[in-house]
């Protein structure tokens, strides 16, 4: 065995070995990445099952829907006091404390499956 060769082999080991737990890493990352897509698929397929029996949906797309309807009712009946009614009570919402609107649009979003309330919040500013 010559010196060339013998100085070469631990240098390509050590590359080797680089290459070696590079690759590792990155599997590892994948791995990481997999569990949580696994994890998030489980949690809402628990949610789907235990809301499955719930009337937490259809209760606010009726309370969502109030508007809409008394909005249409006001324009069919040409009285626009109806529609008053509703900017005021829009009004008051609004008038809230800021900690309950958070509060409220949490237990909506959720009641809809809706994830990621803290981007969306983001988006009301």
């Amino acid at each position: 065995m010559s010196i060339f060769a013998a100085l070469l082999g631990p240098i390509a080991d050590l590359g080797k070995t680089y290459l070696t737990n590079k690759a590792e890493a990155k599997q590892a990352i994948h791995t990481a990445k997999i569990t949580a897509i696994q994890n998030d698929a489980d949690w809402e397929s628990k949610m789907a099952d235990a809301s499955n029996g719930s009337w937490k949906d259809e209760f606010w797309t009726v309370i969502l829907a109030i508007p809409i309807f008394m909005v249409g009712y006001a324009v069919a009946l040409d009285d626009m006091t109806i529609v008053m009614r509703v900017e005021a009570s829009f009004q008051a919402l609004e008038k809230l404390p800021e900690w309950y609107q958070y509060l409220l649009f949490i237990a909506i979003s959720s009641s809809f499956g809706i994830k990621g309330v803290g981007k969306l919040m983001e988006l009301r500013k």
